[in-house]
């Protein structure tokens, strides 16, 4: 009897599954949108052409030792680090806009992975979050709110279900055609 009561409930719940890319993308935008266009407007430059020319503030937070060693001169550094800098800035932008699009969602997803990775590492090593262990978090600690192994660890895991599952029946990718 239970068996049945089990199987016939969770069979019912399968049939949603087409709704979880949909549900990513909203606990996505929901929770992580603004945090990512806050953060990228902080690095963008002065006037309407900022996003070309990011702030000496873009290189401190994506380049804090190498902006340490060059005295906070953004003028110091070399070709690759303004890119680095250019490029990361821009993805704050344009990677969750397009998880909320539902456009090439599944590269865009990846793309976040790779962009909260580069984050947590610099948090670690170049802010020096290794060292604080409250920031740091630790796994089966039974405090669930460290801010780069717990709270990152879902939200990899949530940008993990675009990735596998793409971007749900209600996204740019279905109109275009992509699976």
């Amino acid at each position: 009897m239970f068996k049945h009561v089990h199987n016939t409930i969770f069979s019912t719940t399968e049939a949603l599954l087409p709704l979880l890319p949909l549900l990513a993308r909203g606990v996505f935008a929901t929770s992580l949108l603004i945090y990512f266009w806050t953060a990228g407007v902080t690095k963008l430059g002065p006037g309407l052409f900022g996003f070309l020319s990011p702030a000496a503030g873009a290189y401190i937070q994506i380049l804090p030792r190498a902006m340490e060693l060059v005295n906070y001169d953004p003028d110091q550094l070399n070709t690759w680090h303004r890119i680095v800098v250019l490029v990361g800035t821009w993805a704050e932008f344009i990677l969750p806009a397009l998880i909320v699009l539902g456009l090439v969602t599944r590269f865009a997803a990846l793309g976040m992975i790779g962009f909260i990775t580069f984050q947590s590492l610099t948090d670690l090593y170049g802010h020096g979050g290794i060292t604080q262990p409250a920031t740091l978090g630790a796994w089966f600690d039974k405090l669930p709110d460290g801010l780069i192994l717990d709270q990152r660890a879902f939200w990899i895991f949530t940008l993990l279900v675009l990735v596998l599952k793409g971007g749900g029946i209600l996204s740019l990718d279905r109109i275009f055609g992509y699976k």
